[in-house]
């Protein structure tokens, strides 16, 4: 039997696509290296220029993000993309890496999440590493409290694949790809949400209290933690000073409990969990926030802590579809369904789908990477990184409190800002420029979006 790939009917080649699971850059160099695939598709709907260009329409409408999309944000989306469905999968491929929620079992992606004094990395093998100072949250024998160099920790026999991992001050958490949730650190105000408060769990332990509901995202803060179920519920516990665990009161939580305000009828897309506040992004475009209130982080015009989840509806926000959020330290920042991004105070990080990085906030030790800035000076407005990472483009940012980690789209890491607790691998001084940090596995990552510390 003769002929090559353009001897398949248009129907076939469809199928082929379909049923690839390829990215937005995949379907792009198909168009660029074949006829077959960029000509016109001749299968309905005939308003496709292609193949590739109707499998990345296909991949879309199946996209978890982009499923909540009302129509009137879809068409906006797609115009602010010149029409090109290859650029909206592109776009809602990276804000779901960008946003902390898990991205699958490909087997493909590295994780990176930065704590106070410590990194953790989840390489293309699935093997979990740490580096830094924390005790516990290093995942190895009690005695352990420092690492210069990353090491592995080992994982229980009954987990699964790493899909999503959030790291905060001095304890983890971790989703599998059979959506259990695991915690490690030290359990302070029983964050960890296992054994007795203030009792060191140096090992990743099974959140029991979850089994039952399957979880797609889990988010840490200064001693307490937000998980996120596959039905959008939310489940909190740990420390609870300032409400920020939206249970109307602030009592400690020593296992997960359900928030009241949001189940079925009115399920969350996406948390995050920042010092004393946790923002929730609901499936409609809602963003709502709680907890301690401070320079204005929650949204709501005023410095009030608010004890249960209240919608942001000031500056704008109630005729936004908002799609992701971030809490930091005392700042917030959103992302909007046309991919623009709001955020105030602290620090933040812009990476751009073409690889470049911007950063603006307080330079807080040199963790920002603009050079020609003290350690202590406010950038007041983006500055690129390009020069800094000498042309490296990026994928995959992480900021800790002092430091920050950027995986380039080769699989280089780089790091900057404080490193008085080896966080960012064995280099003896303060970063005050990105240098390359050393892992003992090989990185792959294919992500990109914004990240807050």
């Amino acid at each position: 039997m003769g002929g090559g790939i353009e001897m398949l009917p248009p129907c076939i080649l469809q199928d082929i696509l379909y049923n690839g699971r390829l990215g937005p850059v995949d379907l792009a160099s198909l168009e660029a290296s074949s006829y077959m695939f960029r000509a016109a598709s001749g299968i309905a709907p005939y308003r496709f220029k292609s193949i590739a260009e109707l499998a990345a329409h296909h991949s879309c409408q199946m996209h978890p993000v982009f499923e909540n999309f009302p129509p009137r944000a879809r068409l906006e989306l797609l115009a602010r993309c010149e029409g090109n469905w290859k650029l909206v999968l592109h776009f809602l491929n990276s804000l779901q890496r960008s946003s902390g929620l898990s991205v699958g079992g490909s087997g493909r992606d590295v994780l990176v999440a930065a704590g106070r004094y410590h990194t953790l990395l989840v390489d293309r093998k699935g093997e979990l590493y740490a580096c830094g100072t924390g005790g516990s949250v290093l995942g190895q024998n009690p005695a352990v409290s420092n690492l210069q160099r990353p090491a592995s920790i080992p994982l229980p026999a009954a987990a699964t694949r790493i899909v999503q991992i959030s790291a905060n001050f001095n304890h983890a958490a971790f989703v599998t790809e059979s959506g259990q949730v695991y915690t490690f650190g030290d359990n302070v105000s029983c964050c960890c949400g296992v054994g007795e408060s203030g009792q060191p769990i140096s090992k990743p332990t099974l959140v029991t209290t979850l089994e039952r509901n399957p979880c797609q995202q889990v988010s840490t803060g200064q001693g307490y933690t937000v998980a996120l179920t596959r039905n959008g519920e939310l489940f909190s516990w740990g420390c609870n000073s300032h409400g920020q665990l939206g249970q109307g009161n602030t009592q400690e939580q020593f296992r997960p409990r359900q928030i009241e305000e949001f189940n079925e009828s009115n399920p969350v897309a996406q948390v995050s969990a920042g010092i004393c506040h946790t923002l929730a992004v609901t499936k409609s475009g809602q963003l709502f926030s709680w907890g301690y209130g401070s320079n204005y982080c929650l949204g709501h015009d005023d410095f009030l802590t608010e004890l249960r989840p209240k919608r942001v509806e000031h500056g704008g926000f109630d005729d936004l579809f908002i799609i992701s959020a971030a809490a930091g330290d005392e700042h917030s920042a959103a992302i909007d369904s046309l991919g623009y991004v709001v955020a105030r105070r602290r620090k933040t990080f812009v990476l751009g789908d073409n690889g470049t990085v911007h950063s603006f906030g307080w330079m807080a030790y040199h963790s920002l990477g603009v050079q020609g800035k003290s350690a202590s000076d406010t950038v007041v407005s983006p500055q690129s990184l390009d020069l800094a990472l000498h042309g490296h483009k990026v994928s995959t940012i992480a900021a800790g409190m002092y430091h920050t980690l950027v995986i380039t789209r080769k699989g280089a890491i780089f790091g900057f800002g404080d490193n008085d607790s080896s966080q960012l691998g064995p280099v003896s001084v303060t970063n005050e420029t990105p240098l390359a940090v050393r892992i003992p596995a090989e990185v792959f990552s294919c992500v990109t979006g914004v990240v807050q510390d």
